[in-house]
């Protein structure tokens, strides 16, 4: 869930990554403190301001391109009408924030890549985004698992998928992530990698259907996307929100024997999640 690079002006996304919360803090601040403050103090809120509103733009100004297929993909969710398809099977609401975006999607190609990928999961697709960029990323034989609970955007996710060379290595599940996970381990499925970007409550769930079902093997790889959510796990959650969720789901990959992990400070946070060998 990280918003996009470059929006439309018409369609400003709201901040939602930690940096970006703070810069708009700072802003506000700024604006109320203006002309109360002496020179120093305000210069030295002004740079406060300058490098939090900067850091994320330039992570995006620095990552290289997107393909125009996930360009156009992510154009059309910026200005996609959520009122219209969200019809209950995303807690909270849909809305275009959702997005893995550039950045994230160019890292999930780099995975893809370099631990030579040739089956992944996208746990939680929304419109397709990271789906179609590890699909992107995948010689002829790749082939991408994806699974989306709400109907309207899993539709918005097939013709984006339908219309991409790359999509015909997609096959897109619809219906509860969890079902999915256990039906793919009952058919005897196994996968080199997966990413995790679907409700925040079933984070722990989907880390255990993935570890004790074998679907991730020894030498596997998981990412989780949202890991620092808006900076509420670590800011003392309110028990039962999404944020205590992420923070349960944090402690739970840092106390388990079968992986090593690092959480990185990218975008809304994003965990690194390696299946240790001699695991069974």
């Amino acid at each position: 869930m990280s918003a996009a690079a470059g929006p439309d002006p018409g369609h400003e996304l709201r901040p939602v990554t930690p940096i970006a919360i703070l810069a708009a803090l700072l802003e506000r601040v700024a604006q109320e403190l203006d002309g109360t403050l002496d020179g120093r103090v305000h210069d030295d809120l002004r740079r406060a301001k300058a490098l939090a509103a900067g850091l994320d733009p330039y992570l995006a100004r620095c990552t290289s391109p997107e393909s125009p297929a996930l360009a156009a993909l992510a154009g059309r969710t910026r200005t996609h009408d959520f009122g219209a398809t969200a019809d209950g099977g995303a807690p909270g609401g849909l809305e275009a924030e959702m997005l893995s975006g550039h950045v994230e999607g160019q890292l999930l190609k780099l995975l893809v890549r370099i631990s030579g990928a040739s089956r992944a999961l996208d746990i939680g697709t929304f419109t397709g985004y990271s789906a179609l960029a590890m699909a992107e990323a995948m010689g002829p034989e790749g082939r991408v698992v994806a699974c989306e609970v709400d109907p309207g955007v899993a539709d918005i996710a097939q013709r984006a998928f339908d219309a991409s060379p790359a999509g015909r290595r997609i096959s897109l599940h619809i219906g509860p992530a969890l079902d999915t996970l256990h039906r793919l381990a009952d058919a005897g499925e196994r996968f080199d990698l997966a990413f995790i970007d679907a409700d925040k409550g079933g984070y722990v769930s989907y880390l255990a259907a993935l570890l004790d079902r074998g679907l991730i093997g020894p030498g596997g790889l998981i990412c989780a996307d949202n890991t620092l959510l808006q900076g509420t796990p670590y800011l003392a959650p309110d028990p039962g929100s999404p944020g205590a969720a992420i923070a349960d789901f944090n402690l739970a990959v840092a106390g388990d024997a079968r992986v090593e992990q690092v959480l990185l400070p990218l975008r809304d946070g994003v965990s690194l999640i390696r299946v240790l060998e001699g695991q069974p």
